[in-house]
């Protein structure tokens, strides 16, 4: 039995708008029911439109707030019963640097600890469910490729999303015996620009990119596959050359090189060469 199923609930935060709105849809698609948490508020009157469904309901709420949590999670119930997918999917980017305390507080308040506050929230829930009572559940977490490969120019952002994998990774190995699933949702390259109808987002899709959609089904066809890390490709990044990345990532701690050689002038030629006769 799969957590995609009639009758059971989802709650997503951040789903007014790109991968979490798609996820709504897929969700509805089941028939099942919906809580959209979000602050943006007019994201959320256009979701509520979109959808256009009794089984959805939408809440401003910033999920940085951990005093919020607790009410929203007995309001959701109350309606719904239940919750039986939590995807925290919330994040934001912004742009700062060393000194710039505000930058780093914006980003990690709502990208890890939007995800803490929401772990913390559910996952006991999830843990005391008793064993009549313990049809399958699901939480995914979003993160980002930046956050396992490290690009510079965004320490703050990839800071988070590196915080968010390892807490993922670590909820994986908590719950490995529950009847709940954990995986890591890692978009390729961003569709947070493109929703449809968002205001002030763009509505041509960038050469290259995905749809929010098609991240959507390849994380319904890697959830029933049972797989945690979920890497998306995309129209201009291979799964293989995902993978080469990573494992060059890894290979300046194994091999005691200093950090992120492939965007040094140094390393150039190594790195490029490596990549082209890497077979994975």
């Amino acid at each position: 039995m799969s957590v995609f199923r009639a009758g059971s609930t989802a709650w997503i935060t951040g789903g007014s708008s790109g991968i979490g709105l798609a996820v709504a849809q897929l969700c509805l698609k089941h028939q099942m029911r919906v809580a959209i948490v979000d602050k943006n508020t007019e994201t959320l009157d256009l979701a509520t439109k979109t959808l256009a469904s009794s089984d959805v309901v939408t809440y401003n709420v910033d999920v940085s707030k951990e005093r919020d949590w607790s009410d929203l999670k007995q309001k959701v119930e109350a309606k719904f019963g239940q919750v039986e997918f939590l995807m925290l999917n919330a994040g934001i980017g912004a742009r700062g640097t060393w000194g710039d305390s505000d930058y780093f507080h914006k980003i990690m308040d709502t990208n890890l600890f939007g995800v803490i506050n929401g772990l913390n929230t559910f996952v006991p829930t999830f843990q005391s469910r008793t064993s009549s009572n313990r049809s399958p559940s699901a939480i995914v977490i979003t993160g980002s490729k930046q956050g396992i490969t490290n690009p510079p120019g965004n320490a703050a952002y990839n800071a988070s999303k590196a915080a968010v994998k390892a807490l993922a990774e670590h909820l994986n190995f908590d719950l490995r015996d529950s009847n709940t699933s954990v995986h890591l949702l890692v978009p390729g390259r961003s569709p947070g620009w493109y929703s449809g109808n968002n205001p002030g987002q763009n509505k041509e899709k960038p050469s290259g990119a995905w749809y929010p959609s098609q991240v959507a089904d390849y994380m319904y066809e890697k959830m029933q596959a049972g797989k945690f890390y979920i890497i998306c490709p995309d129209d201009d990044v291979s799964e293989q050359t995902d993978k080469k990345r990573m494992l060059w990532s890894v290979g300046d701690i194994v091999n005691g090189r200093p950090p992120l050689t492939r965007w040094r002038p140094e390393f150039k030629d190594e790195a490029e060469n490596w990549m082209k006769e890497c077979n994975v």
